[in-house]
């Protein structure tokens, strides 16, 4: 009998305090039969082909074995669930199979490919529907997607197999009658920091949150009731929480990005939440008003996970950091073209290392120039460098939104973004090149890496 060592969140669901036995002859042999003689596990790490998971790897001792490794009775496996960057993928080294989920205005376009290869548009689901936002949950490989229907208002669906195939609709994640709102949009769905927990924002802006890997949702009410709520006001894009930022290994820490509310920081899983916005600094209202204002217009937050003391902020005018979990802010933006932008990406293993994409201002929502380039920090904001190599550098007005900006958490790390204009790019190097990885989608409102 093979051991076999769980990660925490699936050891959780057998009550399981140490490693599991189980015979085989290969790692996939103990894989398949740990499954079924857990029925709890299946499906975690083996998916319905009986193919490991895209977020999942196994060690044999020290090292990395696929499912024909073969496993000797006294030996030990390991199975690991790969590090997660904010929404990005699971750590690598290998090159592989990249699929990006893009949310569109026409639908979930489904693009797959090789890293630093050619990619093809596998298809489109939810055809003619706006689809904001889709990911993947590294934990279990389930699909998440919000969608709005033009007539029927807003859903979250979620699949367990291929998102080109059958989807079933999330229930509850509505406001409750007493709450006097109706859901708008959904902006964003981010899996927690414990098992079966997941967070969604919506607008207008509130936390909704799962304790069942996405089935049902109920809304995080203190949120909800903050006493300063009724003073908060929308940006151009509405009242919404599109931001979510967990604390790897403390589920009871979460910051959460409003547009335009500004920070909210809560420690104890929601009960209570504290206001973060001392450094920064909203231009866009009268400098007399600026130290009673709530209008704090966050586009976009991301925690570095191995220092998630420290947040990095694309703001409505700013470019920040927080070294403090979100309380304090102070401006990182000098070496860029323009503070302005919406989208921003943080390298998973390098605290230190981000990348934005600026924009000309709030009135000119256009690449710089009309040359696309994406500006990369080695050192904490403190110097900012372009890197436009395979990009469009000539009569490209393009817009990239807030949350179509995502990497692949891999070595070296993938990063790949898309723009309203429909054109998908794609960076196999850190940023360093760039190739089309699809052109003509439905203009662009997300991308994520499945």
């Amino acid at each position: 009998m093979a051991r076999v060592v769980l990660p925490t969140q699936l050891a959780s669901r057998i009550a399981a305090r140490d490693a599991v036995e189980a015979p085989g002859a290969t790692a996939g042999e103990v894989l398949r039969r740990l499954e079924r003689d857990h029925p709890p596990l299946a499906g975690y790490v083996l998916d319905e082909r009986g193919r490991l998971r895209p977020h999942v790897h196994v060690f044999l001792g020290s090292g990395r074995v696929d499912l024909a490794a073969p496993v000797a009775p006294a030996d030990e496996l390991t199975v690991v669930t790969a590090i997660s960057g904010g929404s990005g993928g699971g750590l690598a080294t290998d090159a592989g199979a990249v699929e990006l989920l893009v949310g569109t205005r026409k639908g979930l376009c489904v693009v797959r490919g090789e890293r630093g290869g050619p990619f093809e548009v596998a298809g489109r689901a939810f055809a003619g529907d706006v689809v904001e936002y889709a990911r993947r949950d590294p934990r279990t490989g389930r699909v998440f997607a919000s969608v709005t229907n033009p007539f029927f208002g807003p859903r979250v669906h979620f699949t367990d197999g291929d998102p080109l195939g059958e989807w079933r609709v999330a229930e509850g994640l509505a406001f409750p009658e007493d709450a006097g709102a109706a859901v708008d949009r959904v902006w964003a769905v981010e899996p927690g920091a414990e098992p079966g927990r997941l967070w969604a924002g919506v607008a207008p802006a509130a936390l909704f949150t799962s304790r069942d890997d996405g089935e049902t949702w109920e809304l995080v009410r203190p949120l909800w009731e903050v006493p300063s709520r009724p003073k908060w006001e929308g940006g151009a894009g509405g009242l919404c929480l599109h931001s979510i930022c967990p604390w790897p290994g403390e589920p009871g820490k979460l910051a959460v990005g409003i547009s335009a509310a500004g920070v909210w920081r809560t420690e104890d899983g929601g009960e209570s939440w504290q206001w973060g916005v001392e450094g920064l600094v909203p231009r866009y209202v009268p400098e007399e008003a600026r130290g009673t204002t709530t209008s704090f217009c966050v586009h976009k937050l991301r925690r570095a996970p191995l220092r998630p003391e420290r947040v990095w902020m694309q703001f409505h005018g700013g470019v920040y950091r927080s070294d403090d979990a979100g309380a304090t802010w102070r401006s990182i933006a000098e070496g860029l073209p323009s503070d302005f932008g919406f989208p921003l990406a943080a390298d998973p293993r390098d605290p230190d290392r981000a990348w934005v994409i600026p924009l000309v201002a709030d009135v000119d929502r256009v690449t710089p120039e009309g040359r696309v380039r994406v500006y990369e920090t080695r050192d904490g904001g403190a110097s900012w460098q372009p890197r436009g190599e395979g990009l469009p550098q000539r009569d490209a007005y393009l817009t990239v939104l807030r949350q179509a900006f995502e990497h692949d958490g891999r070595d070296p790390l993938g990063l790949y973004f898309g723009a309203e204009s429909g054109d998908l790019f794609a960076s196999a190097d850190a940023g360093s090149t760039w190739t089309v990885a699809a052109e003509r989608l439905p203009a662009i409102l997300s991308v994520t890496v499945g």
